[in-house]
């Protein structure tokens, strides 16, 4: 392989860090802050990938779908959170696990009724067809760059939001100490409701962004959960930034291991994760209890 061709597996292993970025923020936010294991969380990542097939088909266009689809996945994360979630808050993980894997069978079952079990396609828009000519015989599609693009603007908004506003503080404060926080007369409900609609959000977003370069089919989000739990894990539980640097260590990690141990490339990122937890066992940014 030469150097061209190492260049363009690091792109892909970046962009797909990017992608699993989005997905385990939401679900380091929403176990770090509200303490819920969301084992469905992966189920919205599949259910954003229904909805970039579903609104391009209707509208005709993939821009459509994400400017439809980020108010549609925040509007089902908060009434996901009103109507089910919020029975779980003081109750002991096991419920959690039990009643969200219940909701990964539920998801499962409406994508069957709803879209039928042949995978779907989505297009790329005609305006990032094509690719970024590296040399005269490599290039690097144009779709992929705007994809890398768009995860690093949802970042730093994320980052700007957490640590420069208002709400951002009171979201941080809630990681800390609900009843202290509801004292001073924070609604924390509502900030429970946002942060975990927040979540839905960025999961489905990215299984929006992924649909033109991945194939829509049956039970793609529990493939991308177990990833996205390794990530959580390396990065440090309830860390952003931790999840930042995890899922691109891991995106790189994986598309590395595919091209030069394809044998083994199915256990690299664990191997990975198994040395940063001997090395820092509260993850690269967790807090140490």
């Amino acid at each position: 392989m030469d150097w061209l061709s190492l260049i363009i597996q690091i792109l892909n292993g970046i962009q797909y860090g990017l992608l699993l970025f989005l997905i385990a923020s939401g679900l380091t936010i929403v176990f770090g802050i509200m303490g819920i294991i969301n084992l469905a969380h992966g189920s919205f990542y599949m259910i954003g990938a229904y909805l970039a097939f579903t609104l391009s088909q209707l509208t005709g266009g993939l821009f459509t779908a994400i400017a439809l689809g980020i108010p549609l996945t925040l509007a089902f994360g908060f009434l996901l959170e009103r109507f089910v979630i919020r029975q779980l808050y003081h109750r002991d993980h096991l419920q959690q696990v039990l009643l969200t894997f219940g909701l990964i069978l539920i998801f499962n079952e409406l994508q069957q009724i709803l879209w039928g079990g042949e995978p779907k396609s989505v297009p790329v828009p005609e305006i990032l067809q094509g690719a970024v000519a590296l040399s005269d015989t490599l290039s690097y599609p144009i779709y992929r760059l705007f994809l890398s693009g768009v995860c690093l603007a949802m970042a730093a908004t994320m980052y700007v939001v957490i640590r420069y506003t208002r709400i951002g503080m009171q979201i941080r404060a809630s990681s800390s100490n609900q009843n202290m926080l509801n004292a001073l007369g924070v609604n924390v409900r509502l900030i429970n409701s946002l942060v975990f609609a927040c979540g839905v959000a960025l999961a489905g977003v990215a299984g929006i962004l992924a649909a033109p370069v991945e194939t829509v089919y049956p039970g793609m989000g529990e493939q991308i959960l177990i990833v996205s739990f390794v990530v959580v894990v390396i990065g440090g539980i309830g860390s952003i930034r931790g999840a930042f640097f995890g899922a691109l260590l891991i995106g790189v990690t994986d598309v590395l291991g595919q091209v030069f141990l394809p044998s083994a490339a199915s256990i690299v990122i664990y191997g990975v994760m198994a040395f940063v937890l001997l090395i820092r066992p509260s993850g690269l940014f967790g807090r140490s209890e």
